[in-house]
């Protein structure tokens, strides 16, 4: 039996969310890459140089990231060893060293201004700390910003699937076209998109569509049946949408965490995260989102919808008749806590934009209606 000693992360469609440990040896043509089996050695991996792209990352953005599509998909390496980060630039070929310099270098960088920080933050750094976490938000958005994508799509994805198990999915027709046509029109004007976005159509009565981290959002049948206008459910799209680019779900969770867990966060501790999130699957389906949150997708949505050449009014006007609905205790509203406040600062914010040339869609909303069950006639 030989002994296991692992110096990297890997990171693949097939790990867990928390990434694989490995062993990386640097040869002459690439790497061999090797993964513990039941608690041995495992078969190692062939990557050539030639397939690698180079970056720096990590929690600490202090890491060499090599990324590759192997015959398992897309795979990403976190290597923080310095024997290793070394031979690696020793062996790389000429087509790596600018990418692999500038990387290096800013590695480089950030250890220099970690060390700058530690030497200046001293024995204040706990009070200040504690300051942040109960004066603002600003710790759990660092803790946040060293979170990596492939962590928080694994766990959003876990949260999904369990979910959609649980519930009948519309797989086809003219509804799932509509929000499909919609989609691509709005991710298509999102800039630096780092997310694959999954959204489904969920056949409920419920007046609802919710967003998980990691790009998975669900729309309820009941929502489309509810909007009078396809701009209105464009509208519940982009929100939710921004919900996921500004990350709200992974700052909640992270709040959820605590203090002790959010401050080993921000100081690294990769595996800890990687445990802790295993937990919080079920806990995503409750997750409430705070005003200023609601605010920033509501408002970034209306950008994305200016952007996309949709009629905005769609997600105000929707947003209104809902809010006025039954008093206010409609279902949709449990999750996103509506008011003329919030409507009027949309309604002022539209106000401000120049005018946009609207584009229509290629589908026909009163037929998205009929195939739902909706009444399409005059007077809806």
């Amino acid at each position: 039996m030989t002994d296991f000693h692992p110096n990297a992360l890997c990171f693949g469609d097939e790990f867990p969310a928390g990434g694989v440990p490995c062993l990386v040896h640097v040869e002459t043509q690439g790497l061999t890459i090797a993964f513990a089996a039941d608690g041995n050695q495992g078969q190692a991996e062939a990557v050539p140089f030639s397939s690698v792209a180079v970056s720096a990352g990590g929690l600490d953005h202090d890491q060499l990231v090599l990324s590759w599509a192997g015959p398992a998909g897309q795979r990403t390496l976190y290597l923080k060893n310095s024997d290793v980060i070394r031979a690696f630039r020793q062996a790389a070929p000429d087509q790596l060293t600018m990418p692999l310099e500038r990387a290096v270098g800013q590695v480089r960088r950030v250890r220099r201004r970690h060390r700058m920080v530690w030497g200046i933050a001293g024995g204040s750094l706990l009070a200040l700390t504690l300051g942040l976490w109960f004066g603002n938000d600003v710790l759990v958005e660092l803790a946040v910003d060293r979170i990596p994508i492939e962590w928080e799509q694994k766990l959003g994805e876990s949260a999904y699937r369990d979910f959609l198990t649980q519930h009948e999915v519309a797989k086809d027709g003219p509804p799932v076209d509509a929000v499909t046509e919609m989609t691509h029109r709005l991710v298509s004007q999102i800039p630096d998109n780092p997310y694959t976005f999954e959204i489904t159509v969920v056949k409920s009565d419920v007046v609802n569509a919710f967003a998980l981290p990691g790009g998975y959002i669900v729309v309820f049948t009941g929502l489309m049946k509810e909007a009078e206008r396809l701009e209105e459910v464009a509208g519940v799209l982009a929100h939710e949408l921004n919900h996921v680019l500004q990350r709200h779900g992974l700052e909640r969770i992270v709040k959820q965490l605590g203090f002790i867990a959010v401050v080993s966060i921000v100081f690294g501790n990769q595996q800890g995260l990687g445990q802790m999130m295993k937990q919080l699957g079920v806990e995503l389906m409750t997750l409430r989102f705070g005003r200023a949150q609601e605010t920033e997708a509501d408002l970034t949505g209306l950008q994305l919808l200016h952007r996309a050449k949709i009629d905005p009014s769609g997600m105000i006007t929707f947003f209104e008749r809902l809010a006025e609905k039954d008093e206010g205790r409609v279902e949709w509203l449990s999750t996103h806590p509506m008011s003329s406040a919030r409507a009027e600062r949309l309604k002022d914010r539209l106000a401000g934009m120049p005018e946009q040339s609207l584009e229509p869609f290629t589908f026909d909303w009163s037929k998205v209606r009929a195939a739902l069950g909706a009444p399409t006639g005059p007077g809806l």
